[in-house]
């Protein structure tokens, strides 16, 4: 029987985590760098919209300051999306994600977006 995160224990939490964060890092960003101490890195996500992806980034302490672009202390985020098939008759949008910031901060963040963004109905 399955229990909620209410009633985990710290430890099954933390191995749950551990299985979440390994099954995110099997799938490559389309680039990442780190230049004069700046980490930015771009992912792609389909099919989230544009404002799904700007509410889990506000979410996450960000502020929408451009249609697309969201900045967070420490971190900032630009955002850009296409259509694109799947399928012979299927389409989705993509949303492209590339987000500039101190590596420190960075990292949490895109972690903490892809969790929600895996968890994401679509």
């Amino acid at each position: 029987m399955s229990r909620s995160n209410s009633t985990l224990t710290q430890r099954e939490r933390g191995q749950r985590l551990r299985k979440q964060r390994a099954a995110l890092e099997a799938i490559p960003p389309v680039d990442r760098s780190v230049e004069n101490g700046v980490l930015r890195v771009t992912r792609r996500f389909r099919g989230l919209s544009l404002e799904q992806a700007v509410g889990y980034l506000e979410s996450l302490g960000g502020e929408r300051v451009e249609p697309n672009e969201v900045e967070g202390e420490g971190w900032r985020a630009e955002l850009s999306t296409e259509t694109v098939p799947v399928g012979p008759s299927y389409r989705l949008t993509e949303v492209t994600i590339t987000w500039t910031g101190e590596t420190d901060v960075l990292e949490p963040i895109v972690f903490r977006f892809r969790l929600k963004a895996f968890r994401a109905p679509g």
